[in-house]
């Protein structure tokens, strides 16, 4: 995918931690990719404007629901773009919740190309 499509898609990051937030922004935008940011399951779940298509990356430890329950409650809304959860050291119940949903889960710390690889599948299955 070069920089002109990916600038057309946007990810929409959730996590608590704001250092996490920032990083992943700044690389996801060096990628060409358009950010949206999130602290928590509320404020994605109160946005009433999310983009059609995109890509969810959110985190499982989040305050509120875990990230797995916000994704559930956004398909609940009818928001099916696919995710990405990302966590350190998954227990085996969070990937057998992660795969029954059809969640792939990205291990932190997010090192080399993982989390971008994911995207970019997430995207090229979704077409």
């Amino acid at each position: 995918m070069s920089q002109t499509d990916a600038a057309a898609l946007t990810v929409l990051v959730v996590d608590d931690d704001p250092d996490v937030l920032g990083s992943l922004r700044f690389s996801l935008e060096v990628e060409g990719y358009r950010v949206r940011t999130y602290a928590d399951g509320e404020a994605i779940l109160s946005d009433m404007a999310l983009p059609n298509v995109g890509c969810l990356v959110v985190d499982f430890h989040i305050p509120g629901d875990d990230g797995l329950s916000v994704i559930d409650r956004l398909r609940a809304r009818q928001v099916e773009m696919p995710a990405i959860l990302i966590t350190s050291t998954p227990t085996a119940a969070v990937i057998r919740r992660a795969s029954a949903a059809g969640v792939p889960i990205v291990e932190k710390p997010l090192l080399g190309s993982s989390l971008s690889d994911g995207i970019r599948q997430a995207f090229a299955d979704d077409v």
